[in-house]
């Protein structure tokens, strides 16, 4: 809606009613005639803005934020789209970069497994030179399951 020269948007509802009752309660905050009311029978500005959801007022800081989101979602689509491409022009890149992955997991897996068998050998240890906070201590709760990442 136009306010003395400037755009008032009262936001997007989930129904037209709630569209409705939004516009009304604006109606009455403005002071505008009874005949631009979508519910002519509410009978006061505390009555409209009862009935009226939360207003959501969007100012320019608003509209900067909502363009730059838009633009990052443009950004992230064209990307999605430049990835198809991609994968579709070299398949064998992407069975190198799956292979990599794999085996960066099987690296990551095989020292958790390493350093949860040298903290629970220091346990065993009466001799261990461990602090008794050291974080190391903690390895000992790792999991190495081959489900792991």
């Amino acid at each position: 809606m136009r306010v003395g020269g400037f755009r008032l948007t009262l936001g997007t509802y989930n129904t037209p009613e709630l569209a409705a009752r939004a516009y009304d309660a604006a109606v009455w905050r403005f002071r505008w005639l009874r005949r631009d009311m979508n519910f002519p029978d509410v009978e006061s500005l505390e009555e409209a803005e009862l009935l009226a959801p939360t207003p959501c007022l969007v100012d320019d800081e608003d509209r900067h934020r909502h363009h730059q989101v838009q633009h990052r979602i443009t950004i992230a689509e064209h990307d999605k789209e430049l990835m198809r491409q991609w994968r579709a022009q070299f398949p064998n890149d992407v069975d190198n970069t799956d292979a990599f992955f794999a085996d960066l997991r099987a690296q990551r897996r095989s020292d958790r497994r390493h350093r949860r068998a040298v903290a629970e050998f220091e346990l065993d240890n009466p001799n261990t030179t461990w602090a008794e906070n050291d974080p190391r201590w903690d390895d000992i709760w790792i999991e190495t399951t081959s489900g792991d990442e």
